[in-house]
């Protein structure tokens, strides 16, 4: 019975030793195309992504331009826009506290009076 239970012993061992022999080139054949192929579908992955994002950020620009191109037109046609669009600019920035000080320069048709106060009497 010790004899049989040891050429068990053995024959079981020489298989197993034989089965690893073959199975672990195949495995590890397997194993890296397996990984190959993880790689190959991460690089894809981050190609994709990399063509979205230029892609937004091309109909992002294409947008921008044409809102510029509205607005310029809009200041062209209609010259008090801009001073609309300053006023309103200028009263959300002391709505916020951005300004601290506000200093009055006389002007007289938009074009500031540098020396207002020293006049030389001719």
């Amino acid at each position: 019975m010790k004899v049989l239970n040891l050429v068990v012993i053995v024959v079981v061992a020489i298989g197993i030793i034989l089965g690893l022999m073959f199975g672990l080139p195949r495995y590890n054949v397997w194993q890296q195309e397996m990984a190959g192929r993880a790689r190959l579908a991460e690089a894809t992955q981050s190609r994709q992504i990399l063509i979205e994002q230029a892609r937004a950020e091309k109909d992002a620009a294409l947008l921008q331009a044409e809102a510029i191109k509205i607005m310029g037109e809009a200041a062209q046609r209609y010259p008090e826009y801009r001073k609309q669009e300053f006023i309103g600019a200028f009263g959300e920035a002391l709505k916020a506290g951005k300004i601290n000080q506000v200093i009055y320069v006389p002007t007289e048709a938009n074009i500031p009076i540098l020396e207002a106060g020293t006049r030389a009497d001719r």
